[in-house]
């Protein structure tokens, strides 16, 4: 079956994902430096979470635009992603609110290493049903850097229980990680297409 609902249903519940987010940035009543210095851990878990859910929307894109067709298990394993992409506006509040209070700081990092195994879930019956000769499938590789996020994410979650502000840390190096264009995809497409740019 075709792909565009897929697409175009994901990137919707994407911005909502978004908007939720910014709607959780309350606007002090106090106009004064003190009122936003209060509003500080808020802002900062929202800049990670933005950042976390455009890297999800970015490699997202690039990997659906590989793809050719989707099935059943395809929209399941879409939905799966999706679920807990929808989480973090929850957890991120929750942080940012509480000054990255222990139990929130734990609760946010298994949110992302719900995410990063969702999304490994999704690549791999992607390229189960393209073939392991697909340009998806080989694109993709090993994705190394993908189950070192979830090694660190499982990591930070240890290190909650210790101190917070690392664990908050550490969720920002792999944030930091896939900053860095994830240029897999791009590259085996623009090869396969005779070295024409994709956007």
């Amino acid at each position: 079956m075709g792909k565009g609902r897929l697409e175009a249903f994901s990137d919707g519940v994407i911005a909502i994902i978004i908007t939720i987010m910014v709607l959780e940035l309350k606007v002090p009543h106090d106009a004064s430096w003190e009122a936003l210095r209060h509003l500080g851990p808020v802002f900062l878990s929202y800049v990670l979470s933005f950042i976390y859910v455009g890297i999800y929307w970015n490699n997202h894109h690039h990997m659906l635009h590989a793809a050719k067709s989707v099935n059943g298990s395809i929209l399941w394993a879409n939905l799966f992603l999706l679920f807990w992409l929808s989480l973090i506006p929850f957890v991120t509040a929750w942080m940012g609110e509480n000054h990255f209070a222990q139990l929130p700081v734990i609760c946010y990092g298994i949110v992302l290493i719900m995410n990063s195994i969702a999304y490994l879930i999704l690549i791999s019956i992607l390229v189960r049903h393209h073939g392991e000769n697909s340009v998806l499938a080989r694109a993709i590789g090993s994705d190394t850097k993908g189950k070192i996020s979830a090694g660190i994410y499982a990591a930070a979650i240890v290190v909650s229980f210790i101190h917070s502000w690392i664990a908050f840390g550490m969720y920002f190096i792999v944030a930091l990680i896939w900053l860095v264009p994830d240029k897999r995809i791009e590259r085996k497409l623009s090869e396969e297409n005779g070295g024409h740019h994709l956007s």
